[in-house]
């Protein structure tokens, strides 16, 4: 049998209460305005955009470095009605030039960005980049919202970021504090936490059902490992909500996701739901930066009692301007010289709870003994 993902059931995965607002509570929010979205054409990035759209903004800007990424969600928007105001811009957030003049031609209100490399194993064999444009393409982005007077940039973090054992989690970390370093009354800045986005790029689910069609085996990489999950409607109602929330400081914010999920239960979901009982399930083993079990608050977080506005709410540590500008430019300083012995022990000083891979401590340690 052949599985479409737009076809299949979650109810009897997830298990629990979807947190969900009704998009259309934020037509007031976005009507009228000028919407950026950075990764527009992504996974999540685009369905914001859509969502965003149809709330009839003043302009929406949809900001991707992919060609082909952009093409996609530029060509869904070309065919809706009102398809004038929506303007794609091939760019990243790491180029203030091109930043500049899109805030200077279109001066932004709101912003979600959704821009960023998220695949944890390709990140540990590709940690300057990843650093580059998580970490210094959003600290690009939010010192040009706030310069220009943006009122709100809302940022899709991760768990990853919660005591994080990868340099993607680590970087994500390091661009929640940025956010709540340079966010001020004029320029609100939020980071909303989220788990797996069932159906997303890099997501688990699209990889299973392509070895379901194959015939199997589906790959786990090990038997205990789990992982919060939650639909892409979801998501998309949780960063709205987020982003329109009463809060008046910046800060970091998680939705109810009720109980971890094991991934060989998710495997064995869409198994069964293919009718295909013979297909087995083999075990890969942990891959680099890979944990068992992802956290949404850290030891050194405090929770906010109750919701807020449909989701949970964290104070924590901060950097300082200061100390958030002597950090990036000891991690610029080993980007220019590649050297990424400096860029860990400048990372875990910033992010102490982080814990570099071994694959990575071994690297640096190799390229110091050269």
């Amino acid at each position: 049998m052949t599985l479409n993902f737009d076809n299949l059931r979650w109810d009897g995965l997830l298990r629990r209460p979807a947190t969900r607002y009704d998009v259309g509570e934020f037509a007031n929010f976005h009507a009228g305005k000028n919407v950026l979205v950075t990764g527009a054409g992504g996974s999540i990035g685009s369905a914001l955009a859509r969502a965003v759209f149809v709330a009839g903004p003043h302009s929406l800007v949809l900001l991707d470095s992919s060609e082909q990424n952009l093409f996609g969600i530029h060509t869904h928007l070309s065919k809706m009605q009102g398809s004038e105001r929506h303007v794609p811009v091939l760019g990243s957030v790491g180029d203030q030039r091109c930043l500049d003049d899109i805030f200077e031609r279109y001066h932004p209100d709101v912003i979600y960005h959704a821009a960023a490399l998220k695949h944890v194993p390709l990140m540990e064999l590709n940690p300057f980049a990843v650093v580059q444009n998580n970490v210094f393409g959003t600290f690009t982005l939010a010192a040009t919202a706030r310069r220009f007077g943006a009122e709100r940039l809302t940022m899709i973090s991760t768990d990853k970021a919660v005591n994080p054992r990868s340099i993607m989690g680590a970087s994500k970390r390091l661009a929640e504090f940025v956010l709540l370093a340079l966010g001020d009354t004029g320029t609100r800045m939020i980071s909303i936490r989220l788990g797996n986005v069932l159906g997303s790029e890099g997501s688990v689910v699209p990889l299973f059902l392509e070895q379901i069609e194959r015939g199997g085996p589906v790959t786990v990489t090990d038997p205990a490992v789990e992982r919060y999950f939650m639909s892409m409607e979801e998501t998309v109602s949780c960063i709205l909500g987020a982003a329109a929330s009463n809060l008046t400081d910046s800060g970091i914010c998680f939705p109810d996701m009720g109980e971890p999920i094991k991934i060989v239960d998710v495997a064995q979901y869409l198994i069964e739901q293919a009718s295909a009982k013979d297909i087995s399930i083999t075990y890969s083993g942990l891959r680099t930066g890979d944990k068992l079990h992802e956290e949404f608050v850290a030891d050194t977080d405090v929770m906010s009692d109750g919701l807020l506005d449909g989701l949970h709410w964290i104070d924590g540590p901060r950097l300082s301007e200061s100390a958030l500008a002597e950090g990036l430019a000891g991690l610029e300083a080993a980007l220019l010289a590649m050297n990424l012995a400096k860029l860990l022990a400048t990372l875990t000083r910033l992010v102490p709870e982080y814990q570099p891979s071994e694959y990575l401590l071994k690297q640096a340690a190799t390229a110091v003994a050269t």
